[in-house]
């Protein structure tokens, strides 16, 4: 009885089977960007009497008067920018700081209930957040920080005009929700640091401050401009608890102490009301403009980590 047996030419690469977990994993992958599209076309096509009415202007428009039916984005989008980075700014000193304590080898029993305290701060929901805000954190930074910078630096046109709903306290509340992700990434970057690196620093006898500042930081930079980014896109879409401390003023605030508002409060305050076809359609176009204003600044940050990471391998 004969048996076929395949052949083939000499020096022919074998014939692999189907990856079937790859194609399973890339058809997976795929379905986070074509949600993205998806929620993007819907949001369009329920924005599209907006976009026809307002164009481009509505991007720089200031005023915002249903009755008129007048809308302009420009106040929430320079209130959510601007509150998003000062929460940056305030929050990152600090979660780089926990991260490197954290880090740190020895005191294991301290150490994990710092970072368990921290870790359960992102288990908080927004809203508790915002009654916090509201009747502890507001009124306790309008007596102790606002009101005295006013009064000692109120000739600085920002540092004016102090109000317990305000922009900075919305900054300060962001802050807090942002601290457990900027501190929780940062902790495992520093982590993955090679020990040699710091050993080599510590016995050419640099300090502990010298060995952080210059060897541990430079090195886990762009893991933490990564962490950076996360904390960021949380701060941008935040909305119940910023809404509560913020003041809800569509204006351009001229002080970081006023009232400011942000694209997310706008629509979680308005959307219930709005009636007829044009108001609920600019609604629904400042959320196209907070994706807009997020995948922006997203952009930016991730080119900041990719020239980060490019410095560093060539300072390598």
């Amino acid at each position: 009885m004969a048996v076929a047996v395949e052949t083939r030419p000499a020096g022919a690469p074998a014939r692999r089977p189907p990856d079937r977990f790859r194609a399973v994993a890339s058809t997976v992958a795929a379905a986070a960007p074509a949600a993205l599209i998806l929620i993007v076309v819907v949001l369009w096509l329920q924005a599209a009497p907006a976009i026809r009415h307002f164009g481009l202007g509505f991007l720089v428009a200031t005023d915002w008067n249903p009755v008129s039916e007048d809308f302009g984005a420009l106040p929430g989008i320079l209130g959510t920018v601007a509150s998003s980075l000062l929460a940056l700014a305030l929050a990152l000193p600090v979660g780089v700081a926990v991260a490197v304590v954290l880090a740190e080898q020895g005191q294991a029993a301290v150490r994990g209930v710092i970072g368990t305290g921290i870790e359960l701060l992102a288990a908080i929901p927004s809203v508790v957040y915002g009654i916090w805000a509201l009747y502890v954190l507001a009124p306790w930074s309008y007596l102790h920080i606002e009101v005295p910078v006013s009064e000692r630096l109120g000739f600085i046109g920002w540092l004016s005009d102090p109000a317990v709903r305000s922009l900075f306290n919305a900054a300060l509340v962001l802050a807090v929700m942002i601290l457990p992700t900027l501190t929780a990434i940062s902790r495992d970057v520093i982590r993955a640091v090679p020990r040699g690196l710091k050993e080599n620093a510590v016995a050419l006898g640099a300090t502990w401050w010298e060995t952080t500042w210059r060897v541990i930081l430079p090195s886990a930079r762009a893991g933490i401009f990564g962490a950076t980014i996360l904390a960021l896109g949380r701060a941008l879409g935040e909305t119940i608890a910023v809404t509560m401390v913020i003041g809800n003023n569509h204006e351009i605030p001229h002080s970081v102490f006023q009232p400011a508002y942000t694209l997310a409060s706008i629509i979680a305050n308005e959307f219930t009301e709005a009636t007829g076809t044009l108001y609920p359609a600019a609604l629904v176009e400042l959320g196209l403009v907070l994706i807009l204003v997020t995948l922006v600044v997203n952009i930016v940050a991730l080119l900041l980590v990719r020239s980060t990471s490019r410095d560093a391998r060539l300072t390598a």
